[in-house]
């Protein structure tokens, strides 16, 4: 009897260990299976954030460069325009034939009247550009704030090269304007007296120059800008 009585103990004991185990198991593996679940809600959420601060980031980037483009394809048009004004201008000013003097006088005041919508166009672009890419940078990683940085710089430069060219636009037209003909001597004079005005024309064309030092020095950063140099 007792050695019945000590293997229906030993049987019993047994029993009792082994679904401890298994509840000890079953509980190990649920609290393991919640902290996964947390853990995977945890990531989640992060990946999610990650992926919607990349997209903030990739429509913001593209908007700043599809504006800045259209920025610098206006002032294209417009320096197209300005330049043509100032040979016509000059052509006029050195002409000693009538005909060809007010065909001159009257393309250089189109190229002229043609120059300003565009600089005044491309100065808006240039200034929403800014705006895109400075909202650029609050989604932007530490990598690309340099260069993202030098994007506003050009886009600051390009609205103050604009405003110069419109400026000196102006101040041509004003010029081709007072231009007249005097027949007796066969020689161009001006209807009045224009001394204030080159000066404001030299000055401002001045300052466009070192402007534009400025923006073209701007550019070749980012375009020798290395996205992937290790040191960044």
């Amino acid at each position: 009897m007792a050695r019945e009585f000590d293997k229906n103990m030993f049987v019993m004991l047994l029993a009792i260990m082994v679904g401890a185990i298994i509840i000890t198991y079953f509980a190990a593996d649920l609290i393991g299976s919640g902290k996964i679940q947390d853990l995977t809600s945890q990531y989640e959420g992060e990946i999610s954030s990650v992926k919607s601060e990349s997209e903030n980031f990739t429509s913001s980037f593209i908007k700043s460069t599809v504006i800045l483009d259209q920025a610098r394809e206006d002032r294209a048009f417009g320096n197209y325009h300005f330049d043509l004004g100032l040979i016509w201008y000059q052509s006029a000013l050195a002409e000693r034939n009538i005909t060809y003097f007010k065909l001159y006088k009257a393309r250089g005041i189109d190229n002229c009247t043609n120059a300003m919508p565009k600089y005044y166009y491309s100065h808006l672009n240039f200034k929403d550009s800014k705006e895109y890419f400075n909202q650029t940078i609050a989604f932007a990683s530490k990598n690309y704030l340099e260069v993202l940085n030098l994007y506003v710089k050009l886009t600051e430069s390009g609205a103050k090269l604009t405003t110069l060219r419109y400026d000196a636009s102006r101040y041509l037209l004003y010029l081709i304007e007072n231009l007249t003909f005097d027949p007796i001597n066969n020689n161009v004079t001006f209807l009045e007296n224009v001394t204030e005005l080159m000066v404001l024309f030299t000055g401002v064309m001045a300052e466009y120059q070192e402007e534009l030092d400025n923006y073209e020095g701007i550019q070749d950063e980012i375009d020798e800008y290395e996205f992937f140099e290790e040191i960044r």
